[in-house]
């Protein structure tokens, strides 16, 4: 199924049903007076989050959505009977805005979460809601409300802990088929992941966690250049970014510190809260270089960039120093996350 991550739609909810204005008449009922009904309320448009949806496809396919109207009051106080409401399934991470005034409608983070993103208009009032001492035999009535009309944007940004950044080939396809049951696609070409990859993680019998693989920066990636840049709302929810860096390129021209420096400059571009979430430099593919060889770039890279946070040298294929890896990562999120203890 193709990925897709936004879509706007055009929502209409259904319109109340008018009241009645009935008069009572019935064989020896000479005064029945006023027995309209009240009319039905109309259908609304709620959106729903299921965890067993994972694209946004099926609204670029589909983009208007109506609710049916209620339907109108009738004779001998009957009610009109009330439309059903039209539910709208989207991922789990789904965010809504009205396109009119840009207005944050909703953001669905959780499974069975809804929203009413356009109310259904109320029944018109029967002519017996007008029945009074001094107007026994009233002939008012009103017309049932008109349903909301919204264009919407949905954008769908995933839910992960753990984020990783790098360029092409940096290595993160085969880091997250190392460290968890996803099977993204790997190969020697740039931009092998062409959409979000999600893969859970789990650290120890007790602890897991949920990590996103987007598409690889390549600077410029913040004025629309390769495919990156589409990506990286997926890591605005994460808690820890993770820099995958190449340690042993294969073409001896790049310069891994330069290549850092750029994706860290493009992240910074794109969004500064996103530039300011924790990261961590992880060297991969040291499989590649002798022990002393791999030590010696490390230095080296940590050095060039500057870097005071945390480091770690790994082989992603070998799944060489991933287990620590994933331990402190776990040990971070356990102290990161909303109600933790230090």
């Amino acid at each position: 199924m193709k990925f897709i991550d936004e879509a706007r739609i055009e929502v209409h909810a259904g319109n109340g049903g008018r009241g009645s204005a009935s008069m009572r008449r019935e064989k020896y009922v000479p005064f029945g007076g006023p027995d309209g009904g009240d009319g039905g309320r109309g259908g609304s448009i709620i959106v729903e989050a299921d965890t067993n949806i994972n694209t946004l496809v099926e609204y670029r396919f589909a983009r208007i959505f109506r609710a049916k109207n209620g339907e109108p009051g009738r004779g001998a106080d009957c009610n009109g009977r009330g439309a059903d409401n039209v539910i709208l399934k989207v991922p789990v991470g789904t965010v809504i805005r009205d396109l009119t005034n840009d207005q944050l409608l909703g953001d669905l983070t959780h499974h069975g979460q809804r929203l009413e993103v356009a109310k259904g208009g109320k029944g018109g009032l029967g002519n017996i809601n007008f029945k009074s001492s001094t107007n026994r035999a009233p002939r008012q009535f009103t017309p049932g409300e008109e349903g909301e009309a919204k264009d919407l944007h949905l954008e769908l940004k995933v839910l992960a802990d753990v984020g990783l950044l790098g360029m092409p080939n940096a290595g993160k396809s085969t880091f997250i088929r190392a460290v968890s049951a996803a099977r993204p696609k790997v190969a020697d070409y740039p931009f092998t992941t062409l959409h979000p990859n999600l893969g859970v993680v789990r650290a120890d019998d007790a602890r897991s966690f949920v990590i996103a693989d987007v598409p690889g920066l390549i600077e410029g990636a913040a004025e629309g250049a390769g495919l990156g840049h589409q990506f990286l709302k997926h890591l605005q929810r994460t808690h820890l970014l993770l820099h995958l860096v190449d340690i042993a390129p294969y073409d001896e021209n790049a310069d891994p510190v330069t290549e850092a420096k750029a994706i860290i400059a493009e992240l910074k571009k794109y969004d500064e809260a996103l530039f300011k979430k924790p990261r961590w430099l992880v060297l991969n593919k040291a499989d590649l270089l002798e022990a002393t060889e791999a030590e010696a770039r490390a230095r080296k890279i940590v050095k060039g960039l500057k870097w005071k946070g945390p480091v770690f040298v790994i082989s992603a294929q070998k799944a060489d120093g991933v287990k620590p890896l994933t331990f402190a990562i776990a040990d971070f999120l356990d102290q990161s996350r909303p109600g933790a203890t230090t």
